[in-house]
């Protein structure tokens, strides 16, 4: 923590000795030290908040509720134009990804009893996104990140209008979670959701039901 002592009142350095920390295994004694002089330079500080929601994810993996308290509690404190005030949606990233990798919820699905503070983490994450222009690329990583807990959450139509909103601002997080190819899976899931969005061609022929698909005898 050297450099970062040297830095001043930068809180980057910080941000970077929080990551190593975590990666090293460090104990909660260290973490809090490291945190204690990360936001005594930046109290808001996006960066050093989404390492130490890392920290505790990791140190926790079925800890879904504190990290979200944890999210929840850091956006309420920020300034309205804080970018932290998006943390809520990592931490929704967070507990969707845990329950994919093997947490306490191994089907990927949200976790029992807290679909509505996910919901309301999106919720909080498309406020922050409608406060800028479309295609701004201060916005883009946060916009990329929602589409991808919306489409997890079911939004159809509100990952679409986010889609619409990035523009052509592709950001490798979160789609590298999943690919070596993050563009590529940008693209395919744009492809997909805007096919699914359009009305169906004129002269198909069938209607459709409400579930997307052709309707069949037993539908009604």
């Amino acid at each position: 923590t050297a450099a970062a002592e040297a830095a001043g009142p930068d809180p980057v350095p910080w941000r970077t000795a929080l990551d190593a920390a975590r990666g090293a295994g460090a104990g909660h004694a260290e973490f809090e030290r490291l945190w204690e002089q990360a936001v005594r330079r930046s109290p808001h500080h996006y960066g050093c908040h989404v390492a130490a929601l890392e920290y505790l994810a990791a140190a926790s993996p079925g800890a879904h509720r504190e990290c979200l308290d944890f999210a929840e509690t850091a956006a309420q404190d920020a300034p309205e134009d804080a970018l932290v005030r998006a943390l809520p949606l990592r931490a929704a990233f967070t507990c969707l990804t845990t329950a994919d990798d093997g947490g306490d919820d191994a089907d990927g699905v949200p976790p029992q009893g807290l679909r509505a503070r996910l919901d309301a983490a999106a919720d909080r994450a498309i406020a922050l996104s409608a406060a800028h222009p479309a295609a701004d690329p201060w916005a883009a990583e946060l916009r990329n990140l929602l589409v991808y807990v919306l489409l997890r959450l079911g939004r159809h139509a509100d990952a679409a209008e986010q889609l619409r909103l990035t523009g052509p601002y592709v950001t490798s997080f979160p789609w590298d979670r999943e690919t070596d190819d993050p563009l590529g899976r940008f693209l395919g899931v744009r492809a997909e959701v805007r096919a699914a969005a359009a009305p169906p061609a004129a002269g198909s022929g069938h209607p459709r039901s409400g579930r997307g698909g052709r309707v069949r005898p037993g539908d009604h």
